[in-house]
């Protein structure tokens, strides 16, 4: 197993724990010098915030430990594309590079939907390399979908 790949396991490690809340199954690891530096995972039902993405709370810790809202030398692996806000928030904390593990035709706004990446000339570029453990992102995020359903 490579390095992305170990990243993106703990990624799932953290979409599972939101999974175990009746959270949407999303993960999020902070990566500097080879390093985590901070995980996250979707909160947003239990803590009645919609601004409670894995990527958003996980840019909060990482900048909480580096002291410093600049994230130029850090990577985020996430187990799903970002949407807007989260995209947002990548470009505006300088993270260096994101992989992502499976696309989110929905609402994913770094090439399914829109591309916030590469569409619009920021202050910052952020790299995207994508396809990352795609099939175990997907197959948490559809087995999730299908339990609720079942539920309802």
């Amino acid at each position: 197993m490579n390095n992305k790949e170990k990243f993106m396991k703990q990624a799932l490690k953290e979409a599972k724990k939101a999974y175990q809340k009746l959270e949407v199954p999303v993960g999020a690891v902070i990566v500097k010098d080879e390093k985590i530096i901070a995980r996250a995972h979707n909160v947003k039902e239990t803590k009645k915030d919609t601004t409670k993405h894995a990527e958003i709370i996980a840019i909060q810790k990482a900048s909480k430990k580096l002291d410093n809202w600049r994230l130029t030398d850090c990577d985020m692996y996430i187990t799903l594309e970002p949407c807007t806000m989260c995209t947002g928030a990548i470009i505006n904390s300088r993270i260096r590079k994101i992989y992502i593990g499976t696309m989110d035709e929905k609402t994913g706004a770094c090439g399914s939907k829109l591309n916030l990446l590469e569409d619009y000339t920021f202050n910052h570029k952020v790299e995207l390399e994508t396809g990352i453990l795609q099939e175990e992102c997907k197959e948490i995020l559809q087995d999730f979908f299908k339990n609720l359903r079942r539920k309802k």
